[in-house]
């Protein structure tokens, strides 16, 4: 069995520095993880670049609801609603082909995934940035689930 050279250990370490302790090592996690539920706004497209990593991507619109006005305890009021539009990217092979196949325009799904920030150029030669969910789990919750012609 090999062993892990002690530079690759102590390059997961984090020293912090702290009044009394200065220099002590921690093993430092952290956690980007991602949780929705709502209904997909179009359906999926495959993207390829270069014959590689392909991609299936498609959006997924959540909402909030609150009571306005000045009784909420006795729920009087108006019903607002905000509706928010992610980017949902699915790169795993099983997963990106199923999504692909079979979700559609209307679809009630649960997303898990990540949080990705990126950049890109647009048509104009702008740049501009990217907020985008790479999605690890998809869970089909609509009854109307059929495979595309």
């Amino acid at each position: 069995m090999w062993r892990r050279p002690a530079w690759q250990v102590f390059r997961q370490l984090v020293r912090h520095e702290s009044g009394d302790t200065v220099g002590s090592l921690v093993l430092e996690r952290s956690m980007n993880r991602v949780q929705l539920l709502g209904r997909v706004g179009q359906d999926p497209i495959m993207r390829q670049v270069d014959g590689k990593n392909p991609v299936t991507i498609f959006s997924l619109a959540t909402n909030e609801m609150w009571r306005t006005g000045e009784n909420e305890v006795a729920q009087t009021g108006d019903i607002s609603q905000k509706t928010t539009w992610h980017r949902i990217s699915v790169f795993r092979p099983g997963l990106r082909d199923v999504t692909y196949q079979y979700v559609k325009k209307g679809s009630r799904l649960y997303v898990e995934g990540k949080l990705d920030y990126g950049e890109y150029t647009d048509k104009n030669n702008v740049r501009r940035q990217a907020t985008t969910i790479i999605a690890d789990n998809v869970i089909f919750l609509s009854d109307n689930i059929k495979e595309k012609v």
